[in-house]
């Protein structure tokens, strides 16, 4: 047999048939294969209006759905690359949403919902065995593979997912749905695989009661109770579930990441492996009334934000797999959910670079140098008044401050950054200017502040950011706190 050319085209393979789902810069449509006859869903991407950032998503969402072939997954079989389009071919799943079938089944049970969360824990298992993190979970991206009894729970939108180096935990940036955020994401610290399991862990609870363990309007609130992992488990609907369901739910929801159950512990659990004898079989009608009101709230806030979205001209597409038509067909959309956030939020963004500035700010404060030169590059260049308005590189000359002044003339500091303004410099720099505050007491007790104009440039590189160059001014050094240095 021939091997097929390197470079066809998409339409000598498919024919493009009804469309089935639109987005800002993408549409999905059903194509037919012409060899085969296979059905499938066509994302197609308008290359030509995608930002440089966009246009590399595309390829790692393309690059992620290739690694990745289970039965309990969205299949990528075939991406092409023509001059302004860009072609996804994938699984064309018809079965909607596993949230919506179970309300319209006639039984459900606990031991329905351990199978549910096995498929879904294959899936996640399978990606963390190929170092790729979804970091989207929530039950907008669970369909169903057909209308059929029984049919296979298909994992969708590998919009956001990332890859890591084994057990790597990094800040990979603010990315995920809010009420499925892992405490590790909300406190900003490095994270990994474990953001995937915290998320299984609401999405059992969901499948178990029909509403979520966190909630609240008020967003701010919401976070607290998720980084607090303040969940319970409330008569009378819970008083029927098994102790070992709320065991796998607890070992789920555990704050810690590294205590967190892993996704092959988590298929090995008792609950899980022998459903047979340990889940029970009675029909929960309570779980299935309160899971519809529960899927009409998140369609509801759905509609809303795609009408915010639409009218605020935010891109709502180009990482989406596969969306919603009135037949079932299936081609998600990440805005027909509860708000999908991503790093893209400029503000979380920002929010990043203001952190790490804190915590260089911090290292200086507690004299703590070898804090300071992980967040500094090796180059740090300089200007600042102890140079004498001499361009200062390296970090000899910061190291003799840290040698022999912090700390040593006070016994107490405290910074605080004023008016902080970030300018992202595309995604892998930024600038951020601000007035530091600087608060202390010294040897005597006496009680002293003093501030100066900062201007620090930050660059990403592999993922953490260090601090390249800096200019302070010249009314205040951090390093000198005797009191004659502020008159």
């Amino acid at each position: 047999m021939a091997a097929p050319a390197a470079c066809t085209r998409f339409s000598d393979n498919y024919d493009l048939k009804e469309e089935l789902g639109k987005g800002a810069f993408s549409v999905v449509r059903r194509c037919v294969q012409k060899s085969t006859g296979l059905e499938f869903a066509a994302k197609i991407i308008n290359t030509k209006k995608l930002s440089a950032r966009d246009f590399q998503k595309l390829e790692r969402e393309a690059r992620i759905c290739r690694k990745l072939q289970h039965p309990n997954i969205v299949r990528l079989h075939d991406s092409i690359q023509e001059e302004n389009f860009h072609y996804l071919v994938f699984d064309l799943v018809t079965g909607g949403e596993l949230f919506e079938d179970i309300v319209a089944r006639e039984f459900y049970s606990e031991a329905d919902a351990s199978h549910c969360i096995q498929q879904i824990l294959e899936s996640v298992n399978h990606c963390h065995t190929n170092g790729v993190v979804h970091r989207d979970l929530k039950p907008e991206n669970l369909l169903l593979a057909s209308k059929a009894k029984g049919a296979a729970v298909k994992l969708a939108d590998f919009g956001l997912a990332i890859e890591v180096q084994g057990e790597q935990h990094a800040w990979f940036g603010f990315a995920g749905t809010p009420g499925y955020l892992s405490p590790e994401v909300l406190k900003k610290e490095p994270y990994g695989k474990p953001v995937d399991i915290w998320a299984c862990g609401v999405i059992l609870y969901i499948l178990l009661v029909g509403y979520p363990p966190f909630w609240d309007e008020d967003q701010h609130r919401l976070y607290a109770q998720i980084k607090a992992g303040a969940y319970d488990y409330p008569s009378p609907e819970w008083d029927t579930v098994t102790p070992e369901a709320k065991n796998l739910i607890n070992q789920m929801l555990t704050v810690n990441p590294s205590k967190r159950i892993t996704a092959s512990e988590a298929l090995k659990h008792p609950w899980i492996c022998q459903r047979e004898r340990v889940a029970s079989i009675v029909h929960r009608q309570e779980t299935v009334d309160c899971l519809k009101k529960f899927n009409a709230r998140r369609k509801l806030k759905g509609a809303i934000l795609t009408t915010m979205l639409a009218t605020r001209n935010f891109s709502k597409s180009g990482r989406s797999i596969i969306t919603k038509k009135g037949d079932g067909s299936q081609v998600k959309e990440s805005t027909d959910s509860s708000t999908t956030l991503e790093d893209d939020d400029i503000k979380a963004r920002k929010q990043e670079v203001i952190k790490m500035t804190e915590q260089l700010l911090e290292a200086i404060n507690v004299g703590d140098y070898e804090a300071y030169t992980k967040i500094c590059d090796p180059h740090l260049t300089a200007f600042e008044p102890e140079a004498l308005g001499n361009l200062v590189e390296g970090m000899d000359f910061h190291k003799f401050y840290f040698d022999n002044v912090v700390g040593k003339n006070c016994k107490a500091v405290n910074t605080t950054i004023l008016n902080p303004t970030v300018h992202l410099l595309g995604d892998d720099a930024a600038c951020i200017a601000y007035v530091r505050l600087t608060q202390y007491m010294d040897k005597q007790g006496a009680a002293h502040s003093s501030q100066c104009e900062e201007t620090r440039i930050w660059h990403k590189r592999d993922n953490k950011w260090q601090n390249v160059h800096f200019h302070r001014s010249s009314n205040s050094p951090p390093f000198t706190f005797a009191p004659s240095a502020h008159k």
